[in-house]
């Protein structure tokens, strides 16, 4: 979901002033939305055809697989490219983009049409839209919410031999873990164990090399263990908080996972090889993405019944998970950006969004998730609610490739190759970092 660092580009006029979907003067024309090819894009084409209908635009689509998202759309970014006229792009582009003037500035047209960045999930605003972060300074409109979870076969939790056989050994019921400690003794019990004639595993975990993957999933164990980025005081002070005892225990834990309880050759997975493990009955647990939830419980081998969800357990330095998903952006160098517009004010009306969430799409609008209704309106919503109210995300600063690919290489040399010790890793990122922020005349 995140890769090539963005180089300069050349700074594009930002359109300002604009009344958008039924503007005067507006003419209907050709939309291409870009983004990921996954569930969720299948979903929002359905939706589309509202605006379609509604507007007289037509929507095309440039859908690019998850390996190849960032590189294909970060070049079409750099380079002036027009295939583009609106991109969900990764949370962490926005400070690139916005320095670079690749994406329109949304501020004056948010306020001119009464879209107000109060009416969102507050993280997905942070997240999202801002750069710098907290500061009201929007580059994108909050698209889909998305957060680290776990989803877990109920069905197997609920067998009474197992009830059984944990309570003997745990002293307390099998059931969703509240803490880490608890994940990991859940997984140590499933751990090589045989259930209906097959031999299971306990959890399926983040631990992919090339993109992003082990850090999606290693920085849950961080956070709640105690990391910080930087000094809250202090932007850019590294030193004792990237590297703390509670970040160091939390990379220690993360490898002891790894170790215990996942499956044979699951040295380089991330969302869909979760995903398959899962579905096809290796594992009791897997950590990924809640844009997996509704396609898990329409499963037919694993769906309804049989499968449960949770947030990420705390853990002894607090209780928080890795934020996902993304904002919807105008590109600026877009030869329609009325018409972009347009669908951004068409995409944020709450009836819009309380179908995108009926179609399989994560709404971040505070009106539609906090409707009394939407808790129970699929099994899995209270743990998206209770996730992304805990969320933490990545560095979105303009050289988040060069930090991500630092701690791709220091958590995944730890956990999986074995190199070294976790302080050595932590200490090892500090230095990374330290230099990438020099680099740029930060420290």
């Amino acid at each position: 979901m995140k890769s090539k660092l963005f180089n300069s580009a050349a700074a594009i006029g930002l359109l300002f002033g604009i009344s958008a979907f039924g503007a005067t003067g507006a003419q209907a024309a050709d939309l291409t939305l870009c983004w990921a090819a996954w569930d969720p894009a299948n979903a929002l084409v359905e939706l589309s055809k509202d605006f379609e209908a509604k507007s007289g635009n037509k929507m095309k689509f440039e859908f690019v697989p998850w390996p190849n998202f960032a590189d294909r759309m970060l070049n079409e970014l750099n380079s002036g490219g027009k295939l583009c006229d609106l991109l969900i792009g990764d949370s962490q582009w926005i400070g690139g983009a916005a320095e670079n003037k690749q994406y329109v500035k949304l501020n004056d047209f948010f306020d001119k049409n009464g879209i107000s960045m109060k009416d969102f999930i507050p993280a997905t605003v942070t997240g999202y839209a801002e750069w710098p972060k907290n500061t009201p300074n929007y580059w994108a409109l909050p698209a889909f919410g998305d957060v680290v979870g776990w989803t877990y076969r109920k069905d197997w939790f609920a067998k009474p031999e197992l009830q059984a056989e944990f309570k003997k050994k745990y002293s307390r019921d099998l059931a969703v873990p509240k803490s880490l400690d608890e994940l990991k003794d859940i997984a140590t019990f499933f751990q090589g164990r045989d259930i209906d004639g097959k031999k299971v595993y306990g959890a399926a975990i983040y631990t992919e090399r090339g993109s992003e993957g082990i850090t999606m999933g290693a920085m849950n164990a961080l956070y709640n263990f105690g990391f910080q980025y930087d000094n809250p005081a202090k932007p850019y002070e590294l030193q004792g908080f990237v590297n703390s005892e509670g970040a160091v225990k939390g990379l220690e834990f993360y490898k002891s996972l790894y170790d215990c309880c996942t499956p044979p050759g699951a040295s380089d997975w991330y969302m869909s090889q979760n995903i398959d493990a899962y579905k096809s009955g290796q594992v009791a647990m897997q950590m990924n993405f809640a844009f997996i939830w509704p396609g898990v419980n329409a499963d037919a081998n694993v769906g309804g019944d049989k499968s449960g969800y949770f947030p990420m357990p705390a853990g002894p330095g607090g209780h928080f998970a890795q934020l996902g998903g993304q904002g919807i952006s105008v590109v600026a160098n877009s030869a329609h950006q009325e018409e972009a517009l347009a669908y951004i004010k068409w995409f944020a009306q709450k009836d819009v969004q309380s179908k995108w969430w009926t179609l399989g799409g994560y709404s971040a609008l505070s009106s539609v998730v906090n409707d009394p209704s939407f808790a129970t309106s699929q099994p899995y919503a209270q743990t998206f609610l209770d996730s992304m109210a805990i969320v933490k995300d990545f560095w979105a600063e303009p050289s988040y490739a060069s930090l991500m690919q630092a701690t791709q290489k220091r958590f995944h040399d730890y956990v999986v190759a074995g190199k070294g010790t976790a302080k050595e890793a932590m200490d090892g990122l500090v230095a990374d970092w330290t230099k990438v922020f020099k680099d740029e005349g930060k420290m």
